[in-house]
């Protein structure tokens, strides 16, 4: 079924559907075991393992390269319906694809070129960039040291969402005299191991615990040639949390949907001899579709500023390009608070229209409102309302880059 007559609306572009067309077998597949994984508490490795044989994995590479020439709305609208199957798979491949944004948009041919051949054969990458300890913010706790001709990494990572399925892990750390470094990590490689001890009680499945470097020895080759993120990194990784959520309202819409349509038993202070038929259930449904469904556009339309701001850095380079950089990050900023509220109120009033089995763990229904509270939690809204407040009226420019750690 396509994305309109399912309505949802049209897709980002007119090929939209047949893109899509080739994923959402693997997507009906995925969805189909979600809830058992979440109450089970398996990770989605076969899952992963799926989309990575489908090709999902390589969608912004160019066919040339092993992949889709995937537009950068074509691959948001794409995350929203994967979201909307298990959004802990998307959020496993979250790092994937800002590191694949990250290759496309290096200066170092040398390395894109290394990179582009590695992604396109199927390699995944996972994230190792934020840590708990005590290092101070934008520095860090972990050390890439000189050993002549090779690197030697020791330290330790929090939130490295995906890197327990990856082949890689993107990290972000600093040498002995405190300058930034960034590398590519083997997941496998000695010294390595990747813990599965994250608790929150949402995102469960996303293997965003901790990750261990003992002695790792990285040859030079290892080594990012230039430290900074893409020019639209911000926008990019925040665009992908919003999407996120507008597919877990999607999952959560038509469930309460198929859950009302199959329900038998009424209330005798109901409106009507069938629940179905009930108008005040009807309209709870509608408000969960339609919350869901201006998410969605919301992401969509965000997605087409970042587009414009990937185009124009490439086109004229980071420093000229900075206006449209600047407006992605304003776009997704006001987009924030909005989406959130929309799913976290969708995610919560779907139970008004279904009786106390809808709480029974079978349905699952729980975990909507569970992994949409923990997405909206990551980068603090309120800051950027802020930012869009600062914009709105002094005409400042949201910060290029947010860092974690103590004062």
């Amino acid at each position: 079924m396509s994305q309109i007559d399912a309505g949802w609306g049209a897709g980002p572009s007119a090929r939209y559907d047949s893109l899509a067309d080739r994923f959402r077998p693997v997507f009906a597949e995925i969805r189909a075991g979600a809830a058992a994984r979440d109450r089970e508490r398996r990770l989605p490795r076969a899952e992963l393992g799926w989309l990575k044989k489908a090709g999902f994995t390589t969608l912004r590479l160019d066919p040339a390269s092993g992949g889709h020439g995937a537009s950068l709305p074509e691959l948001f609208n794409l995350l929203i319906e994967l979201s909307q199957a298990d959004s802990n798979v998307t959020n496993a491949l979250r790092a994937h694809f800002g590191f694949t944004e990250d290759v496309l948009a290096s200066p170092s041919p040398e390395w894109r070129d290394r990179w582009v051949a590695r992604l396109g054969a199927g390699e995944t990458v996972g994230s190792g960039v934020s840590e708990t300890g005590e290092a101070k913010v934008g520095q860090f706790d972990t050390i890439l040291r000189r050993r002549g001709g090779e690197w030697l990494l020791d330290g330790k990572k929090f939130y490295t969402t995906g890197s327990l399925f990856a082949d890689w892990i993107h990290l972000s750390a600093q040498d002995e005299a405190g300058a930034p470094v960034v590398a590519a990590v083997p997941t496998g490689a000695p010294g390595v191991e990747i813990v599965d001890d994250w608790d929150g009680f949402g995102q469960a499945l996303t293997a965003s615990g901790t990750a261990l470097f003992s002695g790792v020895v990285l040859p030079p080759e290892s080594i990012k040639p230039e430290t900074q993120r893409f020019p639209y990194a911000m926008a990019f990784f925040q665009l992908v949390h919003l999407a996120t959520l507008a597919g877990i309202a999607r999952a959560a819409a038509e469930d309460a949907a198929r859950l009302v349509a199959a329900r038998t038993r009424i209330y005798s202070h109901g409106n009507a001899g069938r629940t179905a038929d009930d108008p005040q259930i009807l309209a709870v449904v509608g408000r969960v579709r339609g919350h869901a469904y201006t998410a969605g556009a919301i992401v969509l339309k965000a997605a087409e500023a970042v587009q414009r701001a990937a185009d124009a850095a490439l086109s004229v380079g980071r420093e000229a390009a900075e206006p449209a950089l600047a407006l992605a990050d304003v776009e997704v900023n006001q987009a924030v608070t909005v989406v959130t509220n929309l799913v976290l109120e969708a995610t919560t009033v779907l139970f008004d229209a279904l009786g106390a089995s809808a709480v029974k763990a079978e349905h699952g229904l729980d975990r909507y409102w569970r992994n949409a509270r923990t997405i909206a939690s990551h980068n603090p809204r309120i800051y950027r309302e802020r930012s869009v407040g600062a914009f709105a009226v002094n005409g400042t420019r949201p910060p290029r880059e947010y860092r974690v750690g103590t004062a």
